[in-house]
């Protein structure tokens, strides 16, 4: 899936695609969510808190 195709699905731009997988950009929790159904996974498996070690 291409960067496009995922901002379409969730309905947000490829800039911002690309700003959250940079780091530079944190979702809002509706968006979180969005990308999280998409994919299939729990919104934790794509985020997580800084300086927050995952335990899973």
């Amino acid at each position: 899936m291409t960067q496009q195709e995922l901002a379409d699905r969730v309905g947000v731009t490829r800039q911002t695609i690309l700003s959250i997988e940079r780091g530079r950009y944190n979702p809002s929790v509706g968006l979180a969510l969005r990308l999280a159904r998409t994919f299939g996974v729990a919104v934790e498996v794509l985020f997580e808190i800084e300086g927050e070690e995952h335990h899973g």
